[in-house]
């Protein structure tokens, strides 16, 4: 891979950048409203382009338009009944898990009882 020798000056660097700039977007005024629009894009205002309605997502469309996708991000989140019927399942496997322990020292006290009267 080629390495430069040596750093490249502000006045080349400056040579190199000198068509390098920004230009205004170009923008002209809605025949519907007379809003000031960028070119061949949908007047915000009114909702014309070429002098034709084009449906713009409003707030209520949106809203009724992301119902259904909500849906599906709601089955990636637990609902509140699900919520309670996991934390309901995670007490019981922990009381299970309890009960295991308790059934070990439980029988370690019967086997202790055992020794102690075939001792006697």
């Amino acid at each position: 891979m080629a390495v430069p020798k040596k750093r490249t000056g502000h006045s080349a660097q400056g040579h190199r950048r000198s068509n390098w700039k920004a230009t205004k977007p170009e923008t002209t005024k809605c025949p519907n409203c007379g809003e000031t629009v960028l070119t061949h894009t949908v007047c915000t205002a009114c909702g014309y382009y070429k002098g034709e309605p084009v449906r713009l997502k409003d707030k209520e469309t949106a809203a009724v338009k992301e119902k259904p996708a909500k849906k599906s991000a709601k089955k990636a989140a637990p609902k509140a009944e699900e919520v309670k019927v996991e934390t309901k399942k995670a007490e019981e496997v922990e009381v299970k898990a309890e009960t295991p322990a308790e059934e070990v020292k439980e029988e370690a006290v019967a086997e202790e009882k055992t020794s102690e009267e075939k001792a006697e």
